[in-house]
């Protein structure tokens, strides 16, 4: 565990039985980050240069991206104190907002660039979000320590954001935000009422039920849901006091957090699935504004317990550089978990988290006994069709596990063109594994290999859905100058129990004699681990196989079996899959820079029977997991698949009984 480059308190174990914070851990913490960030500040205070290679927008807008974004995180510190700045430290980004306003656009060292349209100059638009909202937070001690003159410059740079076309999607909460900043300083005016009366309407069509808003027109469920979607206008509505927009988004909240809460791990960990996982815990924001606003489904202790569990797990886990500074990466520096986007200053959108410091000090989320996480009770199966997932929590090692049968990075105007996105398009997600890069592998991917090319999963059309399984169908997807196959499809299911996965696969319209591939989850592994396998067959010469697979191939039925440091790996083929090996991803995880994926193989057959692949996977911490022979058998008649699991209670999945699969329990 590295040391952290600031003090902390003493852990108090007797108020915080499961992470030992308290608030003092939480100001300590923002203390030590502002402290640290604003070391790399301009001699005007209007740029934050830190560290690190620039984002695709330049240096400039990135040294705004560290003036805002730490600028939200001194906000949160101070608003919830109330205003109490020991350190300055709001003085310093007053200063800050009237240098940069001063000459916006010009190329000297303070100047801030202006804010365009969405593409080479749209970055600051993003930025004055933080800026307009910090603002807002802080108006007493910022907003009214500025000279008129500044203020009128600080709104006319503010308003770029109203008169430029964002992203199509939560971009045009940006707008909203900046909008409600300048209605709440007695600036407002037809142009900040259509802002945000634009942001509501389009979140409005956006919203698909169970609390989940996509990000954008199409599909597109992950973390933004939470640290934007359900912040930037709920949060608005807060400040704002109004009673009937709390009334109207606050239940959504509520319902979103009912399953939400479940996907931090009993270790701390948010779900590893999504892009801009950099922010890391800024994926409490959503948890702590349901305590702010009264939405919440949490007891106070069980939101602390999210909160300062996500906040400790990245702490201890070198987030921080020795200089105290985030770093561009999950623990340390990945750059797979990065996106063009990402610059040095991007991290510090995880200043969101802080918002839980806008709960005063005596609230109950700072006062109650902590309680455990929900994923630490009773093994839960939540189906969240409106998104397409599928939560699946074990109390005994607190793991989590994301089933995705709905969720894609495509607009709805965008043509389906391989690679995939690792941080959608897999299977599953978990808050102990990463997917692999776009270079190695693909863990938990389901591809039919034509000319030894393999096909990605892009699309995903939901199906249908049970309180423990969902189903989903997509259309296998060639890299450009590859094979064209027409009209054809996988559908796929998962159905969970405890730590048990049952994943079947059909496929329609492949030809016959088509190769199939099937793979488990990455573990993260010491460099040239060998996988442990049963009644293994050598392969030709006892050499690698095409692809980088180890030396051994394993037998139909035989699992393959990936013991890391945290968890264990398991894969096993019960009806199609001929052969099984574990891959190498020398490119690694989140979780370990080199890992192993278990790999199933097979070939699509002729009869109805043929088309139909059934597989076990299991990924837990628990020591030394019972085999997953011992779990459950499967038989397969026609397009039917009777799975009987241990525990007695048989169910027939069954892909020919219309558009979409069926399950139904059949008893012991």
């Amino acid at each position: 565990m590295p040391e952290l480059p600031f003090l902390l308190p003493a852990d108090d174990h007797t108020l915080s039985p499961h992470t030992g914070y308290t608030r003092a851990h939480w100001e300590a913490a923002a203390d030590g980050m502002l402290h640290a960030a604003l070391r790399y500040a301009t001699p005007g205070q209007a740029l934050i240069d830190l560290p690190g290679p620039p984002s695709r927008s330049g240096v400039r807008s990135d040294g705004l991206e560290g003036f805002a974004r730490t600028f939200l995180l001194a906000a949160f510190r101070a608003a919830g104190a109330p205003g109490k700045d020991q350190h300055g430290i709001l003085e310093r980004y007053t200063e800050g907002i009237a240098r940069g306003t001063l000459t916006p656009g010009r190329g000297d060292a303070e100047s801030w660039p202006v804010i365009g349209h969405h593409g080479a100059q749209g970055q600051p638009m993003v930025e004055s979000a933080s800026v307009a909202l910090g603002l807002r937070l802080t108006a007493p001690w910022t907003w009214e320590a500025l000279p008129s003159d500044a203020q009128d410059r600080t709104e006319e740079w503010l308003r770029g954001a109203l008169r430029h076309q964002p992203a199509p999607n939560n971009w045009y909460l940006f707008p909203l935000t900046v909008a409600g900043f300048l209605d709440s300083v007695g600036r407002g005016d037809a142009e900040t009422a259509r802002a945000i009366e634009r942001g509501l309407g389009l979140l409005e069509g956006w919203y698909q039920g169970q609390g989940w808003y996509s990000d954008g027109d199409g599909r597109s469920f992950d973390h933004y849901n939470g640290w934007a979607l359900h912040m930037y206008p709920l949060l608005h509505a807060h400040l704002a006091g109004d009673g009937g927009l709390l009334d109207r988004l606050g239940p959504r909240l509520h319902t979103f957090l009912e399953g939400f809460s479940l996907l931090f791990d009993a270790n701390g960990a948010p779900i590893h699935h999504g892009r801009s996982l950099t922010y890391r815990f800024a994926a409490g924001a959503s948890v702590a504004l349901g305590a702010l606003t009264g939405h919440t489904p949490l007891a106070p202790g069980a939101t602390r317990r999210l909160l300062s569990g996500a906040l400790r797990h990245f702490l201890d886990r070198g987030a921080l550089t020795e200089d105290g500074v985030l770093s561009l990466g999950w623990y340390g520096p990945h750059a797979a978990t990065l996106q063009r986007y990402s610059g040095p200053g991007s991290p510090y959108w995880a200043s969101k988290g802080f918002l839980a410091l806008l709960l005063p000090p005596d609230h109950p989320v700072w006062t109650a006994t902590e309680e455990a996480a929900p994923a630490e009770g009773p093994d839960r199966a939540l189906a969240l069709p409106a998104a397409g997932f599928l939560v699946q929590t074990t109390g005994r090692d607190g793991l989590v596990r994301l089933h995705n049968h709905g969720s894609y990075k495509l607009r709805p105007w965008e043509p389906e063109h391989a690679p995939a996105d690792p941080l959608y398009a897999r299977l599953a997600y978990s808050t102990r594994t990463g997917p692999t890069s776009a270079d190695n592998t693909p863990d938990n991917h389901i591809a039919l290999e034509d000319r030894g090319v393999r096909t990605a999963r892009l699309r995903i059309h939901p199906l249908a859905a049970g309180p423990d399984w969902l189903a989903s169908s997509h259309t296998p997807a060639f890299p450009d100058g590859g094979p064209k196959v027409p009209s054809i499809r996988i559908d796929s299911l998962t159905l969970v129990r405890g730590r048990l996965e049952v994943r079947v696969h059909r496929t329609v319209g492949v030809p016959a004699g088509t190769r199939i591939h099937h793979s488990g989850w990455a573990v993260a592994l010491p460099p040239g681990t060998p996988a442990e396998t049963a009644e293994t067959a050598e392969t030709e010469g006892g050499a690698e196989t095409e692809g980088g697979a180890e030396g051994t191939e394993t037998a139909e039925g035989a699992e393959i079996r990936l013991d890391g440091g945290e968890v264990t790996g398991q894969l096993l083929g019960l009806h199609g899959w001929e052969t099984g090996t574990a891959v190498r991803a020398p490119q690694g995880t989140a979780y370990g820079p080199w890992a192993l994926v278990p790999e199933l193989t097979g070939t699509v057959g002729e009869d109805p029977s043929g088309t139909l692949f059934v597989a076990l996977a299991s990924l837990t911490g628990e020591r030394d997991p019972a085999p997953l022979a011992d779990l459950a058998t499967a038989e397969v008649n026609g397009l039917a698949v009777t799975v009987r699991p241990a525990d007695g209670r048989a169910f027939v999945v069954d892909f020919g009984a219309g558009d979409a699969p069926t399950v139904t329990e059949v008893g012991a």
